[in-house]
């Protein structure tokens, strides 16, 4: 025997077995035992979410003979026909290929004769609101005043493409999505009817996975069974089928993106997709992950609302605290974007890439939230300074001051005697940013070099964002020891950056240009 797919093989025949629907399910049941069966019904709701099951089972249940409190009893000879799908009284239409007027005539010439077996002949359309215009004007007639023994069920995930004169003629039922705590349970009982070892965090993870739809988990499950047949079905291993993201590593990317490391967020991303994680997936969980966070942002009682372990939740209530508002809300909106170019997209590892850089550059947006962030950014490089003992300006000090007798600029002093450990360290610079870390070699392109006091080595940037890379602790021992193996000495660095509208010759002396010359000097 051929095997049978787990959402076909344990499709409910009942109403009882049918999860998350109660209130359709308990009004339908009511309708059946007091005799009140309207001759119109529309179910509307996501895929996977019961409304062809419902359906069925309404069929069986008003052609019943022996109906046992409004639910079929599965046994009688009309329960096991419409099962088999050998009954002429109940008709299964797919109206995405049957959606012509053509078909709605031959339904309406067929309801002119009542059932060769059953008290019903019940005609079920799916996906309704794919039937044409024409199609829609065949059907009303009929579907406003049909004989007595006739009964339509419509079904659609798309309620707002129907007419409105068909919607005025039907008992209309919105099927809701089914929680992840239902799809669980009902998944926990189908394996182990199957006699499978799954962990329940693996079957969370699933019923998580499938949004709401009882079938998708059923398919997901099935997926994920197939891969591991004969095996235990482990939390890892689902996330290995089905391409997704453990929430540990998320959050270690969102840390990460926090402290603005590029570097650290692209090799991270790496080591996912080396591990055969998928873009797409990845993005919509992040998505997800975020939405988490936002949510505790906002109360901390969410216990009930989060479905994840105490652990997962104290890491992200610290995390709550580590983030503002401002920063969270354009994670999300830089990544709900994302989500809907890389559905199309070719490269999507590009896509992905660009992304993480921009949350990680705010400088790259010129949104309101980006300027908050980088703001956020330079403060946090301020008390960082201050922690390390670093005497701030009371106020803006330019260096140079305008002589208010000679109506002249200052010029910039150099040292008494320029060290020469100093000299040593400025004509191998190029040489040191060629050996640095890819993202410091970038910025280090930019840098000019002047002298303090003593052995300092002055690196100038052109703006604040590249010095506030280069002052990083971990860049900082970088380039001391590049120096310390390029000249054998502690160099002492003092990193700085131009004021807007200043230039450099203004504020500081070039050595590199004066060593150039006395090289030339020599040379000749």
């Amino acid at each position: 025997m051929s095997y049978v797919a787990l959402y076909r093989k344990f499709r409910p025949d009942e109403f009882e077995d049918v999860k998350g629907q109660d209130a359709i399910v308990k009004t339908l049941k009511n309708q059946i035992v007091a005799s009140r069966v309207g001759h119109a019904y529309l179910f509307c709701g996501t895929r996977g979410t019961g409304k062809t099951t419902v359906a069925k089972i309404l069929a069986k249940a008003v052609n019943c003979e022996r109906p046992e409190g409004g639910s079929p009893c599965g046994e009688c000879a009309m329960c096991r026909a419409i099962a088999a799908g050998a009954s002429t009284s109940v008709v299964e239409i797919d109206a995405a290929s049957n959606n012509g007027v053509d078909n709605i005539r031959e339904i309406r010439d067929e309801v002119a004769y009542r059932p060769t077996e059953g008290r019903y002949r019940v005609y079920i359309i799916d996906e309704v609101h794919m039937l044409s215009a024409g199609a829609f004007n065949a059907l009303l007639k009929t579907l406003e005043e049909p004989p007595e023994y006739v009964i339509f069920i419509l079904a659609t995930t798309e309620a707002h493409k129907i007419p409105v004169t068909i919607l005025s003629r039907c008992q209309r039922y919105d099927f809701k999505r089914i929680g992840i705590g239902t799809i669980a349970g009902r998944l926990s009982e189908l394996i182990e009817k199957e006699g499978w070892d799954v962990e329940e965090r693996a079957v969370r993870y699933i019923a998580r996975a499938a949004d709401g739809s009882m079938r998708d988990a059923l398919s997901l499950l099935d997926r994920c069974a197939a891969f591991y047949m004969g095996e235990s079905l482990t939390y890892d291993r689902v996330l290995e089928v089905l391409g997704a993201v453990d929430t540990e590593m998320f959050s270690c990317l969102l840390r990460e993106i926090m402290q603005m490391d590029a570097r650290a967020v692209i090799r991270t991303v790496d080591d996912m997709m080396m591990q055969g994680r998928e873009p797409s997936k990845l993005v919509t969980d992040f998505i997800w992950y975020l939405r988490n966070l936002m949510l505790v942002r906002g109360s901390a009682d969410m216990e009930d609302v989060l479905d994840m372990s105490a652990e997962n939740l104290a890491r992200l209530k610290e995390e709550a605290e580590m983030i503002d508002d401002s920063g969270l809300m354009r994670y999300i909106r830089i990544f709900s974007d994302l989500s809907v170019q890389i559905k199309t997209a070719t490269q999507k590892r590009v896509l992905l890439d660009v992304a993480l850089i921009k949350l990680c550059r705010p400088q790259m947006e010129k949104t309101q939230d980006a300027l908050l962030e980088r703001i956020k950014f330079l403060e946090k490089e301020i008390e960082e300074l201050k922690e390390r003992g670093v005497q701030m300006a009371p106020g803006r000090q330019p260096a140079y001051a305008e002589a208010k007798e000679e109506g002249v600029k200052k010029k910039p002093q150099l040292p008494r005697a320029l060290n020469e450990d100093v000299k040593a360290a400025a004509a191998n610079f190029d040489m040191l940013v060629k050996s640095a870390a890819p993202m410091l070699k970038v910025v280090l392109k930019k840098a000019r070099l002047s002298a303090g006091e003593g052995n300092t080595l002055q690196i100038v940037l052109p703006d604040e964002i590249g010095a506030g890379v280069v002052k990083k602790e971990e860049h900082i021992q970088e380039i001391r020891a590049l120096l310390a193996e390029q000249t054998g000495k502690e160099i002492e660095i003092d990193v700085r950056h131009l004021e807007e509208g200043r230039r450099f010759e203004d504020s500081y002396v070039d050595i590199q240009s004066m060593i150039n010359m006395e090289l030339t000097v020599e040379e000749e």
